[in-house]
């Protein structure tokens, strides 16, 4: 364990490693304060906008730091195998293919046609199956034993130091956060704010945000331990899980001040604020942390607030359907 008690053990010296290795392909993202956000939520609301990396969004650092490590550790691997909703698999094929490695990528059945044709558009072959993403991530499993490859997790310690590092360029901008809202999703998101936050002793609290749909984050909270649940009926993909890992939630109970349920249709009237606030596109996952925010209104007046926005990688029917005010149905 480091000096924060967090079961993963990072250093500080791991993720600067891991920023020299990231920055040169993923430059540092912005920070910016809207001052439309600002009237709406009536917080000091300053976006981390991830969705501004090579792959839309925030993923792509973990991905890098992982391959990397692979390729020095196991240069007999050549194919590597994951599972995904979109994100996450992007983040494989694109630092897959800079190593010139295979990646094979499981998604579930109905998955966005635009995410499955940006992992093909890096090299990567994606299968379809399973009625969602824990059903897709057990094919993945499967057929990684049966034809003995390497399968990358949705969690794991090389993943969260590579995604720690938006969490070093957010915490080293000359702004004294009082809160961070971050969306949880398998949580490498959340895990590598929580890291650096204590390895740099801020008391910076963290807020996780998860779908009232996809309430396994929240209920592993107030449990204290991984609660699986049978559903994860979200539009928001990259928040859709219903088997959190029992580690990540571990570092969430340690670090995390709350979690903040979210609806669907808040979420869609997040993604619409942005819009009209920022004219940034932004997927559900990504709108997600504004609409608790937003939720918080009262609470967080006047208190300066980062908000993590984790990607924008939403189809234009989608989006359009929620331009429209209507709230879409979960694949």
């Amino acid at each position: 364990m480091n000096a924060s008690g967090a079961p993963l053990g990072i250093t500080l010296e791991e993720i600067g490693a891991a920023a020299a290795l990231v920055r040169p392909v993923v430059a540092a993202t912005p920070l910016y304060a809207w001052p439309k956000l600002r009237e709406r939520t009536g917080a000091s609301a300053w976006v981390k906008h991830e969705n501004h990396t090579p792959t839309g969004a925030f993923k792509v650092r973990g991905g890098l730091v992982y391959i990397d490590r692979l390729v020095r550790c196991e240069p007999a691997a050549r194919h590597v195998i994951s599972a995904t909703r979109g994100n996450h698999g992007q983040s494989i094929a694109f630092a897959a293919a800079r190593a010139g490695i295979a990646a094979t990528i499981y998604v579930p059945r109905g998955n966005s046609v635009d995410q499955n044709e940006s992992m093909r558009g890096w090299g990567a072959t994606v299968i379809e199956v399973g009625r969602d993403f824990d059903e897709a991530a057990e094919a993945a499993e499967s057929a990684c034993r049966d034809q003995r490859l390497h399968r990358i997790p949705s969690f794991h310690r090389d993943l969260v130091i590579g995604v720690s590092t938006y969490a070093l360029e957010l915490f080293g901008a000359a702004v004294d956060f009082d809160t961070v809202y971050v969306g949880i999703g398998m949580g490498s998101g959340i895990c590598g704010l929580i890291t650096v936050r204590d390895l740099l002793g801020r008391s910076t609290e963290i807020v996780g945000v998860s779908a009232q749909n996809a309430p396994a984050s929240a209920r592993s909270f107030a449990a204290g331990r991984a609660v699986p649940t049978d559903t994860a009926l979200t539009f928001a993909d990259g928040i859709a899980t219903r088997r959190p890992d029992p580690v990540a939630v571990e570092v969430i109970c340690r670090g995390a001040s709350r979690i903040v349920e979210v609806t669907e249709d808040e979420i869609a009237s997040a993604v619409r604020a942005y819009f009209d606030d920022t004219h940034q596109v932004v997927e559900g996952a990504g709108a997600a942390p504004l609409a608790a925010l937003l939720k918080e209104r009262v609470r967080m007046a006047g208190k300066s607030v980062a908000l993590i926005l984790s990607g924008g990688n939403i189809e234009r029917a989608r989006f359009l359907e929620l331009l429209a005010g209507t709230t879409p149905e979960a694949r």
